[in-house]
């Protein structure tokens, strides 16, 4: 079993250790900087910087999902794809037409959620990507 008796007290105490975030998201490619490329010039998610003076792709606070799928989800579309990046925006409507405009096929959920819009895509390499718009309290804020 996962839970121990320790992880559970700490977690009614609210004295347990948690990330705080996502510090990166590697994966395989088959072409690297061409893919890294594409994802900074169509999504805008800046590669990583050559020193460690500057600084690479900051996040909006908000929240994220993390939430593994079962091994036959139809969810992420291509059945060989083990996992699906959603990115936050603040405009849908504003994203989906930029992508379109470059000729990537973008396919707009038209249901609105409790939690906000979503649409789907897919990078060169067929790699399922997931956009939301949140609703309400989950919205980005102005900083």
């Amino acid at each position: 079993m996962w839970v121990t008796a320790t992880t559970t007290e700490r977690q009614v105490r609210g004295d347990m250790e948690k990330v705080t975030g996502i510090g990166g998201f590697f994966f395989r490619a088959q072409n690297p900087a061409s893919l890294g490329n594409w994802y900074r010039d169509h999504i805008g998610v800046a590669l990583v910087p050559p020193n460690y003076d500057d600084l690479g792709w900051q996040q909006e606070a908000g929240p994220t999902a993390f939430a593994p799928f079962p091994g036959d989800t139809a969810y992420f579309g291509d059945a060989r794809k083990v996992w699906m990046i959603n990115f936050r925006v603040r405009n849908l409507d504003a994203m989906v037409a930029q992508l379109r405009e470059t000729g990537i096929t973008v396919e707009v959920d038209q249901q609105t959620y409790p939690n906000g819009r979503f649409a789907r895509l897919a990078d060169p390499e067929g790699n399922p990507i997931e956009l939301w718009e949140p609703a309400g309290r989950d919205a980005p804020r102005a900083a």
